[in-house]
């Protein structure tokens, strides 16, 4: 069973700024792309942003000069800065591995809720 770890979540006021760390096995960081996916209340999931081994990144339009996507190979980490939130920011946040060329999301993590509120 393949776990990723998630941490970061939690509440900020609006224009604050967190980061989530997700924490994957080595076998599925150095090959997957690492990513991250969010769910709001009454709303599809989706894409937040992602990022290949070979460090190309890809974000959502509206988290675009916001959020910025990294990943430490050494410690098999991914990263998701998010800084000048929006209440519409709120949402469970899931980190994600894909296996590089496909679309499927072969791995979830359990979720971190990020409540953007004054």
């Amino acid at each position: 069973q393949v776990q990723l770890v998630e941490s970061g979540g939690g509440l900020v006021q609006p224009g604050g700024s967190l980061r989530l760390s997700c924490v994957a096995p080595g076998s599925i960081f150095s090959r997957y792309a690492m990513g991250w996916y969010r769910q709001a209340p009454g709303k599809q999931r989706e894409l937040v942003a992602d990022t290949t081994s070979g460090g190309s990144t890809n974000y959502a339009d509206s988290v675009k000069g916001r959020f910025t996507i990294s990943r430490d190979n050494a410690k098999n980490t991914v990263y998701l800065q998010m800084n000048s939130l929006k209440p519409e920011d709120t949402a469970v946040y899931y980190c994600t591995a894909r296996r590089q060329g496909w679309a499927t999301i072969a791995y979830w993590g359990q979720g971190t809720q990020v409540t953007v509120s004054s």
